[in-house]
Formats: C-alpha cells, sequence, structure tokens
C-alpha cells in the first residue's frame, strides 16, 4: 500500500489537513515538502477551511527546520493552536521564539507546553524551558527546571546548563559536580573542553587525575578523535602525572593507539616498545596491538606468528586467549587444516573458560570437514550442541552435522530428518534455507519453515496510541515518533504488545512494531510461528517506495527488504558509527559516488535520511552488485564488505560449494550478515511471492564479472 493510500485508508471519514501526497511528500523528507504544505496552508486560509490550524503548525516547524526562524514565528504566532496538539504548538513557538533572540517569551511558550504535554514532550519542553530561562538571565527560575531535567534526562547539555545555574545561585559545589561530570562523562561533545576551561578557571583550579586523563583518553580515541586523545595524554604528562612504569607503560599504550590512528606509525611502534616494558596486563595488551595490526592489514603469517607468541608469552592474560584463538583461526583461513585442529585442539584445553570457546569448536570442525573426516567433525559438533545448547552456532552445527552424514556415505533416510531438525529449531534461518535446498536434492519435500505468510490484522486501535495518530494526521512524523517510543516503553507483555504493533504497521511506524516484536513477539513468531507476529518483522516496509526504486533498478524488491531489514531495522532514522545513514545505510561517499553515475546533483548527507532517496540509491547500488556477482550471497557480501573485497573471496574460493563458501568468508561481521540477508530474501519471496515457482538457491558460486561497480 502506498503511504497516500495508508493514509486514506487510516483516516477515513477523518478530515485530513494536508492531502495524501503532501503528507507522504513530508514524510519521506522530500525537497518540495515545505513549498507544498504553504501553498496548501495559502489556499485554505484564503477559503477558510477548519484545518488552517494543523496546516499552519506543520508549515511552521518545516520551516523552522529550514532556518527561517521569522517565517516559523509568523506562522505559529498567526493561527491558533490544533485542538489536541495545544502542547506541541507551544513547543515550536518557542522554539521560533528562541532561535529569534526572545529567550524571555520563549520561556513562557516553554513553561506552557510544559504544562500541557504528554510524557512524549515533557522533557524537551522542560530541557527547553530551563535553557531559555537561563539565556533570560533567569537563574532563580532555570534553576529547579533544570535539576528536574536533568535528572529525568541526563545530557553534556543539560549537566553544563545545570552547572551555569548552580554557579549563577550560588551552588559552586554542585556546579565543580556538573562540569566534572560533563568532562568525564562526554568528553567528545564541545562542552567537554568548555566544562574543562571552567574547572581551570575557578579558585584554586580543579584538575584532574590521571585516572580520568587516562579515561577520557580511551573515550576520545574509541570517538574518533585521536589527535584530541594525544593531546589529552600530553596534558597529564605536562602536570607531572604520569609517575612510575606502570603509569607510564598504560600511557604508551593509548599514545601508540592514537599514533597509529593519526597515520605516525613509526612514533607509534616506539610508544608501543614502551608499553611492552609495563606490568603483564599492559605488556600482553601492546602485543596484541600489533598483531591485530597484521590481521588488520592481511599479513596473515606475519600476524599467525604474532598470534602465537602472544598465546605462548601471554596464557595467563585476556590477551593469550585472543592469540591462541587467532593462531588457530590464521590457520584454517591459511588452508593449513592440520594445523588448524591441532591448534583448536590445544585452545580449547589452554582456555577451558574462553568466551571464544564455542567458536573454537565451531572452526575446529570446519577445519576437520575441510579434512573430509566428517565423523570427527560430526563429533566436534555434538559437542558444541551439548556444551552451549543457547549458543547462536547451534543451528549450523546442526546443519553441519546433518551434511557430515550425508557426505560420509549416510542414506537418505538418515540424513533426510536430520535436515528437517535444523527448520525446526531455526526456521528463519540461513541453514534452514541450505537444509531445504538439502532435502530437495534427496528428493523429499521439504515441510514449510512458516506454514502461514504474514498476517497483517485489523484491530481497534489503542487508545494510548490516538495522540500519536493525531500528530501522524497532521504530519508531525518525529514527534509522532517520538510518541510511539514513548509508548512503547510501557509495553510488558506479548499479549499488550500484539494491538500495538498492528496499529504501528497501520501507521507505518514499521521500525518501531518491528522493535516492540522483537523484545515480546519473538517466541510468538519463531516458536508459534503466529501470522500476526511475523507481519512485525517482516513488513513490506515503505512498498511503494521499495517497488518503485526496485523496479528502475532492476532488482526484486524483496532483496531491497532484506537488506533493508538487516541495516536498519526500518527504521529511517539510524546512523552508525561509521556514519553510514538511513533505511539503507549509505555513507555519504557512497551516495555521491550513485548521485555521480545517475548524473544527480551530490545530495547533501543530511539527505541521506530521507526515505526516498535512500531507498533509490540503496536499490540501484544494489541492482549493480547483482549484475556483477550474479548471486544474492555475493552481493550480500559486497554490500557488506565492498565489491573489491568480495571478488578477492570469490576468485580464491570460488570452487568450494557455497555453503562452505560462506562459511570461509573471513569478516565475521559479512558473514552473520550474508547469512541474514539471504535467508530474509528467501522468506521474503515465500511470503509475498504468490504462487510463483521460487527459484532456488544456487549452492554454487559464479564467477563475478571483472567490469561493474567496485565502489
Amino acid at each position: 500500500m502506498k503511504w497516500s493510500g495508508l493514509v486514506a485508508g487510516l483516516f477515513s471519514g477523518a478530515a485530513l489537513a494536508q492531502a495524501p501526497a503532501t503528507l507522504e511528500a513530508v514524510r519521506l523528507h522530500r525537497p518540495e515538502a515545505s513549498a507544498l504544505v504553504r501553498e496548501e496552508l495559502k489556499a485554505c486560509d484564503a477559503s477558510k477551511c477548519p484545518d488552517s490550524a494543523r496546516l499552519a503548525l506543520l508549515a511552521g516547524t518545516l520551516v523552522l527546520s529550514d532556518g527561517e526562524v521569522a517565517e516559523a514565528r509568523q506562522l505559529l504566532d498567526s493561527h491558533p493552536a490544533p485542538a489536541g496538539l495545544e502542547a506541541f504548538h507551544a513547543y515550536y513557538r518557542g522554539q521560533a521564539l528562541f532561535y529569534s533572540g526572545d529567550a524571555e517569551g520563549a520561556a513562557g511558550a516553554f513553561s506552557l507546553a510544559v504544562q500541557q504535554a504528554p510524557p512524549s514532550l515533557e522533557p524537551r519542553a522542560r530541557a527547553r524551558l530551563g535553557e531559555a530561562l537561563l539565556k533570560a538571565g533567569k537563574f532563580a527560575r532555570a534553576m529547579p527546571v533544570l535539576e528536574t531535567a536533568a535528572n529525568q534526562t541526563p545530557s553534556a547539555e543539560l549537566l553544563f546548563e545545570r552547572a551555569q545555574a548552580r554557579s549563577a545561585t550560588g551552588n559552586a559545589a554542585g556546579a565543580r559536580e556538573d562540569l566534572r561530570a560533563v568532562a568525564l562523562r562526554y568528553p567528545t561533545h564541545p562542552y567537554a573542553d568548555e566544562a574543562l576551561a571552567k574547572l581551570e578557571a575557578l579558585t584554586p583550579p580543579v584538575r584532574l587525575a590521571l585516572p580520568e586523563h587516562l579515561k577520557r583518553a580511551r573515550a576520545l580515541l574509541e570517538g574518533g578523535q585521536p589527535s584530541r586523545a594525544l593531546t589529552e595524554l600530553e596534558t597529564a604528562e605536562q602536570r607531572k602525572l604520569v609517575k612510575g612504569p606502570a603509569p607510564k607503560a598504560e600511557v604508551a599504550l593509548i599514545r601508540a593507539q592514537a599514533l597509529y590512528a593519526t597515520g605516525h606509525a613509526e612514533d607509534a611502534e616506539k610508544a608501543l616498545a614502551e608499553a611492552r616494558k609495563g606490568p603483564p596486563v599492559v605488556a600482553a595488551e601492546a602485543a596484541l596491538v600489533t598483531a591485530r595490526r597484521a590481521l588488520r592489514a592481511n599479513e596473515n603469517d606475519k600476524a599467525r606468528q604474532l598470534m602465537a607468541a602472544l598465546d605462548k608469552s601471554w596464557s595467563k592474560q585476556p590477551a593469550g586467549d585472543e592469540g591462541g584463538f587467532f593462531a588457530a583461526w590464521l590457520d584454517l583461513q591459511g588452508g593449513r587444516y592440520e594445523d588448524a585442529v591441532k591448534s583448536f585442539t590445544l585452545f580449547e584445553k589452554r582456555y577451558p573458560h574462553s568466551r571464544r570457546r564455542d567458536e573454537g569448536m565451531w572452526f575446529h570442525a570446519l577445519s576437520l570437514l575441510e579434512l573430509k573426516k566428517y565423523s570427527e567433525a560430526r563429533d566436534e559438533l555434538g559437542r558444541l550442541v551439548d556444551n552451549f545448547p543457547r549458543s547462536s552456532l547451534v543451528p549450523q552445527a546442526r546443519y553441519w552435522m546433518a551434511r557430515s552424514q550425508e557426505l560420509g556415505g549416510a542414506s537418505a533416510d538418515v540424513t533426510g530428518p536430520a535436515y528437517e531438525s535444523v527448520l525446526t529449531i531455526a526456521p528463519a534461518s540461513f541453514y534452514a534455507l541450505l537444509a531445504s535446498e538439502r532435502l530437495r536434492a534427496l528428493g523429499r519435500t521439504p515441510p514449510p519453515a512458516f506454514p502461514e505468510p504474514p498476517k497483517q490484522l485489523t484491530v481497534p486501535r489503542p487508545p494510548e496510541l490516538e495522540l500519536a495518530v493525531a500528530l501522524t494526521q497532521a504530519g508531525l512524523f518525529p514527534d509522532a515518533a517520538e510518541e510511539v517510543e514513548s509508548r512503547a516503553a510501557r509495553i510488558h507483555s506479548p499479549e499488550q504488545a500484539l494491538p500495538f504493533v498492528h496499529a504501528l504497521l497501520s501507521m507505518g511506524e514499521y521500525g518501531y512494531a518491528h522493535a516492540v516484536a522483537a523484545r515480546h513477539l519473538w517466541g510468538r513468531a519463531f516458536g508459534e510461528r503466529a501470522p500476526d507476529a511475523l507481519a512485525a518483522f517482516y513488513p513490506r516496509a515503505f512498498e511503494s517506495a521499495v517497488e518503485s526504486a526496485a523496479t528502475r533498478a532492476e532488482v526484486e524488491p524483496y532483496l531491497v527488504w532484506a537488506i533493508m531489514r538487516r541495516e536498519s531495522a526500518f527504521r529511517p532514522e539510524v546512523a552508525s558509527a561509521a556514519d553510514a545513514r538511513g533505511l539503507m545505510q549509505l555513507i555519504p561517499p557512497t551516495g555521491t559516488a550513485i548521485a555521480e553515475k545517475l548524473a544527480e546533483p551530490k545530495p547533501n548527507p543530511a539527505d541521506l535520511f530521507a526515505p526516498d532517496l535512500n531507498i533509490r540509491y540503496g536499490s540501484w547500488y544494489l541492482g549493480q552488485l547483482m549484475k556483477r556477482f550474479a548471486h544474492p550471497v555475493l552481493a550480500a557480501a559486497a554490500y557488506n564488505a565492498g565489491p573489491k573485497a568480495t571478488a578477492k573471496w570469490a576468485k580464491e574460493k570460488g570452487s568450494l560449494p557455497l555453503d562452505l563458501f560462506v562459511e570461509e568468508i573471513p569478516f565475521r561481521e559479512t558473514r552473520g550478515y550474508v547469512k541474514q540477508v539471504v535467508a530474509d530474501l528467501y522468506l521474503y519471496r515465500t511470503f509475498y511471492g504468490g504462487k510463483t515457482a521460487l527459484p532456488p538457491l544456487t549452492l554454487t558460486v559464479p564467477a563475478p564479472a571483472t567490469e561493474g561497480v567496485n565502489f
């Protein structure tokens, strides 16, 4: 169903303030949305239609987000608040007043919003009220507001503002406490440096101890700010806080990692040499840094030597555990299967409490499979299942136990039930798909993974969603999402979750429906295999946009949905640590490259959150990957790890059967990604493909084309 059709269906009998096409433009963040709404408002004002208040509220929020503060203020001041949305009108009017320089007027509007706000809006409105009062110089009035706001939803901004209010009202100790919290909890935030400067300016100055400097340096490094991490370490040294061999080694270890991140490898090596002189835990970590760098650089022989040295020298440290595991894994990756069996056997004996023990058993079994020692592999897999029955590796262990029986010459009467058991315990998994294909090859009809396709219910809308519906009807989609999230947090049982989820699906809130289902309906969907629960896990999200983009890109819509499900779980606002954005998780450089191929203007990075653009670009890219790689396994691998890596893997190991090829993808994340995407693709085909016969999963790896998309 198109979003425009969905709106018309959901609100049939209700007067919509906006035309469905306008709501769709707003929902998909299309560039023309603001102009469309203003045109409708102008026409509504001229005809004195009853919806001018809602249209003005939406127009005001849109022009405010575009930075047109004066126009936003005029729109919101000249129209009354829509019935039922008074708090939101007051909130956005406060925003317009604040950004136009009227802090006192903004405080009045935010105060009204706080008084009328639902729980989803109240914390935001209270925070802005405190900020406005602070800016207006009303410190005594700001103080209790900011106390409550900072306790409700602590953030760098609120703690910093509360510190200012505390300082202005004579609570110097409280101000110091807040400034320290900002500096230590949020070191990557711009306010963190301001907080440190204010602490330094106090009489006497307040300065951090060495553990606090190290905490900040680690957080800055993890937050992608290695230069600032180096500055933090230099400050600690300048203040003569780094005394003794152990602290010096710890500083050297962090410095080495920061220097590597800033491209100063030679200086990093010197710092690591100093770190290796420290206590065992630091020295072992320093050795692990070197080994991991070799591993990331694909210097596998060097990495294997370094990991083995870690295992030998630091077996009592966590780094030794890592070394033992990766030394064995590198034997497997290098095709030294006999050595891998020995190495994994040693790893299991040496580190019986390792967090990687189930992984070690799996790779041990995989090495035996490569050696065609099927009986021994099956025994090792059985041990994995018995010792780690809750491990995520159990479905693949079960599949390969069945496969090893078949490869060992067992009859279909033996292997058939073993494959069928995989479909029973993990019906939505990649291994259920593989087991189905193996059963067909044996001349047996596989039982359906799910007896019925997803079924969306028509249920009475829960009263707690009425405000979200009103916000959706008004086009205030971000506020509707906040309201939904607030309500979803109060659900505690499957009985509460089911009608709530289906109401969300009918509103087009696929991401929140999926999130609530994942918390409360997992057993109903994958244990009971109930079609009403499956609907939230496998929706045809943004159907109009997906089908249109997929048609143009000559790619299956089911593959687009499978990628979307893995990448964002249908949430358009998601951003990753790698700056991947939106439903299909596109990074800005990829967006730019796609725009160039399509002869379109370079998109602003923020535009990649827009569902319409994100789906269109992601579908085009996916279509190009399918043209080059001709198999969903390879296309999914390329979407995750890049075409160059995938082409290399296909060249090196493409002679393996597909199941073994996937198991030997060297990147753990990509292995898991490929398995989920391909399983989801076939489930989407099964659920929504109608009576069309499903194409089988080809169990051989095709050679990729040498030409084609390469970014």
